[in-house]
């Protein structure tokens, strides 16, 4: 007879369960009122808030269920049908490419620090060192002599993926990182701490935090469009096989070019270009 659950594996397997059973009320209450689910990650998520909040205004009778949980689970979710849409905000792996996959905007990935910090660029190398933990004092990088504090996304993030691609490569995040569920609270933990560092979507930084710039350029849209600025990826809605028909009305929707326009004034990089 197998033994009690460690305390560790009790409660990744309640949070796991947790996530499933939201996917699929979500899904069982989307299907009483005729509605959409559209669950995954948590950087496409307030972004498509908005973008059903006007779907569903200019289609009144529709619904829209946007929900997160990750890029992870919202591509598990449209796998197994507890979702009608996935939200990643990473590129697909490639066991996961059966899915169908469409790309509805661009996003820059921003490593931001707070405003009083005096550190204004980094380059690629120092912000490995700095997230696998090889520099701890932002003495060593030109600021003050102060233990940095390093915030990142939970593993199954699509912003963590992104980043662990795009700039970690084959380095860890070290261990003794804060850990946090969405950019959100990422960029509450920098703008009220002074030694933090953490990466967001270039499409949430305000006054709050500043962004650096990474290896020489700055993080605007405009380096982005003209392939300047390095950190970017795809926010993709993914489905399981050819979208049903309110999935293809809502895609076609943010496809459209009035959607497109609110993508970009979101802070995000539309899919087609002017």
């Amino acid at each position: 007879m197998s033994g009690p659950l460690h305390p560790k594996s009790r409660y990744l397997f309640s949070l796991s369960l947790l996530v499933l059973l939201s996917f699929q009320g979500g899904c069982a209450r989307g299907s009483a009122q005729r509605g959409l689910v559209v669950a995954g990650s948590t950087s496409v998520q307030p972004f498509a808030d908005h973008w059903a909040e006007v779907y569903m205004k200019e289609n009144p009778g529709r619904v829209v269920n946007v929900q997160g949980g990750g890029s992870s689970a919202g591509i598990q979710a449209a796998r197994t049908g507890a979702a009608d849409i996935g939200m990643s905000s990473r590129e697909l792996k490639p066991e996961e490419k059966d899915l169908l996959e469409v790309i509805v905007a661009w996003d820059g990935l921003a490593i931001i620090v707070h405003p009083g910090n005096r550190i204004e660029e980094l380059s690629l190398e120092q912000v490995q060192n700095v997230f696998a933990g090889n520099i701890t004092n932002w003495a060593a990088l030109g600021g003050s002599n102060h233990l940095i504090t390093v915030v990142t996304r939970e593993e199954g993030s699509g912003t963590r993926g992104a980043f662990q691609e795009m700039v970690m490569k084959k380095n860890r995040v070290l261990r003794g990182a804060i850990v946090q569920d969405s950019n959100g609270t990422v960029r509450e933990i920098v703008a009220n701490d002074p030694q933090s560092i953490g990466y967001i979507s270039l499409g949430l930084v305000n006054q709050k935090v500043k962004a650096v710039r990474f290896d020489g350029v700055e993080a605007t849209f405009e380096n982005i469009e003209q392939k300047k600025y390095r950190l970017i990826r795809p926010f993709l809605f993914v489905t399981s096989g050819a979208p049903n028909a309110a999935a293809q009305e809502f895609i076609n929707f943010v496809l459209s070019r009035p959607t497109q326009e609110m993508v970009r004034h979101d802070g995000l990089i539309p899919v087609f270009k002017d």
